[in-house]
């Protein structure tokens, strides 16, 4: 395989992470917070309120593929909700609070992080003979945080995060710019990824070659869409590079 460079998706590929994206135990824990920040919300009203305001993000962004962004999803309800006594909160604290409430709410509604078997021995031998990149939908409040926990972020460059340009895979501007910042053409890149839509579909869409992951998580099929390869054991990476 003559081949450049390789980008990875991350959630389903490299990690295995199981979430409970409407867990009340992470509205509550975000609520009992907020008092300390002057703001009184009940977890239910909480819980509405993030959704809501989510799915209107998503609804007026102008992208066929809306990414949301949680932090400023958090600094529209504190804005709204704001007491004299948050307003009186140092500034500096105040500009954080978002981003704060972003990671609380993850972390406290994150049930599993783990890599999956293999991972990280297959990125040490295939970074002595390739750039590698991610490619992945999420948000930088979390999503480079739980690379750092696995031991992954040094293996990468660029980390290329949804939730940084407010459009999801399958849109082919993400690959772009983990090819850019490799400085590598898409004919010679390879993208190794667990959902068929977003990131084989998607990939290929960008002029990439393909790998799927058949992990447990992710869509599967997608509209007669085929990767060029199929892997359930991470270490078959090496023989298909030629390593």
């Amino acid at each position: 395989m003559d081949l450049a460079a390789i980008a990875f998706d991350v959630n389903g590929t490299l990690i295995e992470i199981r979430t409970d994206d409407h867990s009340q135990d992470a509205f509550r824990a975000v609520g009992h917070y907020l008092t300390y920040q002057g703001i009184d919300l009940r977890r239910h009203h909480l819980s509405e309120l993030y959704f809501d305001r989510l799915k209107a993000q998503q609804r007026n962004s102008p992208e066929a593929h809306p990414e949301f962004d949680g932090p400023g999803i958090w600094r529209s309800i504190v804005e709204d909700f704001a007491s004299d006594y948050t307003r009186r909160l140092p500034p500096q604290r105040l500009a954080e609070l978002p981003l704060t409430l972003a990671e609380i709410y993850r972390g406290v509604s994150r049930r599993k992080l783990k890599l999956y078997p293999h991972v990280r021995s297959t990125l040490r031998v295939l970074r002595e003979h390739f750039p590698l990149a991610v490619v992945s939908d999420g948000q930088s409040s979390y999503a480079r945080g739980e690379l750092h926990k696995v031991g992954l972020t040094e293996f990468f460059h660029p980390i290329v995060v949804s939730g940084d340009h407010g459009f999801r895979k399958p849109d082919r501007r993400l690959f772009q710019f983990a090819l850019d910042g490799m400085g590598v053409p898409a004919d010679k890149t390879l993208y190794v990824g667990n959902d068929m839509h977003r990131d084989i579909f998607g990939a290929q869409e960008a002029g990439l070659r393909t790998v799927m992951y058949d992990s447990d998580q992710g869509t599967k099929e997608h509209h007669g869409c085929r990767p060029d390869h199929r892997i359930t054991d991470f270490r078959d990476l090496l023989g298909l590079v030629g390593l």
